[in-house]
């Protein structure tokens, strides 16, 4: 009896070590698998960022960290990769951070400049409406007070002082109520533009168109509504401020006895006294 329970004795206790190396390999087995791993992410990671850890280069201005590779073991180790001070691969990365910075701050300055021009350029054109506005003030100004020299003026006075863009819209709406139903229906604008642009009275161009031809029903020649002999037109825009045009060169700012009796000598002042009628009525 006591020899077999020294044998079961013995058996159990090799079967205690059995079990104790057994547990042993594994658990290293495990470490050296999860070390390894860990040591090919890290090269992994490396690579992918253009980092080699056996990069020799020139240590960089910056003093950036430098990397180090520790030697690998013989069997089964970890290979390792560290950053350390004066690493010529991570100074390249950190000058390219400045680099990216420094380009940032370029473009931003570049965007600003372009808005500076371009609000200059604004400014600019503004600055040169405004003057062109006020050079054809000062043109009917003088038309004005050139007819006026000569003979009072019988109808109310046209305010240019306003600016363009209100003259227009006025005097628009005003001439093609004037015009409706005939053929110059709807050029209300050409004959405002047209008018401010040579420094003459609005009224006076429709008004003669009526006196002429009944507002353009009745023309001598193609698109001459205006009974001007020699003239004809290719539309009614051409036509409209070819005969302001010619009223402010040949005639002046506005209707009188003594433009009437140049522009219809016959019958001059029936001429005027039609004429001077429709111009009250725009």
């Amino acid at each position: 009896m006591a020899t077999r329970r020294h044998t079961a004795t013995n058996r159990g206790l090799a079967a205690r070590f059995a079990a104790v190396a057994c547990a042993s390999v594994i658990a290293v087995s495990c470490v050296t698998f999860g070390v390894a791993s860990a040591g090919n992410s890290s090269r992994t990671e490396v690579a992918e960022f253009g980092l080699s850890a056996a990069a020799s280069a020139t240590p960089s201005a910056y003093a950036s960290p430098t990397i180090s590779a520790a030697p690998a073991p013989a069997s089964g180790g970890v290979s390792s990769t560290t950053f350390t001070s004066g690493s010529a691969a991570y100074g390249d990365v950190s000058e390219g951070l400045v680099l990216e910075s420094a380009a940032k701050r370029d473009v931003s300055k570049g965007f600003q400049e372009i808005a500076a021009e371009e609000e200059a350029a604004r400014i600019a054109a503004e600055e040169a409406a405004r003057a062109e506005e006020q050079r054809h003030i000062a043109i009917a100004a003088a038309a004005k007070a050139a007819a006026a020299a000569i003979e009072a003026p019988v109808l109310p006075d046209v305010d240019f002082t306003c600016g363009k863009a209100v003259f227009v819209a006025e005097w628009t709406v005003r001439i093609d109520a004037y015009l409706h139903g005939s053929p110059l229906a709807g050029y209300g604008s050409v004959f405002a533009e047209a008018a401010w642009e040579n420094g003459v009275d609005p009224r006076w161009s429709p008004a003669i168109s009526n006196t002429e031809s009944t507002k353009g029903r009745h023309c001598f020649r193609a698109y001459n509504a205006w009974g001007w002999m020699a003239e004809s037109w290719s539309s009614w825009e051409e036509a409209i401020n070819a005969h302001v045009a010619g009223l402010a060169s040949g005639y002046g700012y506005s209707i009188s006895v003594a433009n009437a009796k140049k522009y219809c000598p016959p019958t001059y002042l029936d001429w005027y006294a039609k004429t001077v009628n429709e111009m009250a009525k725009i």
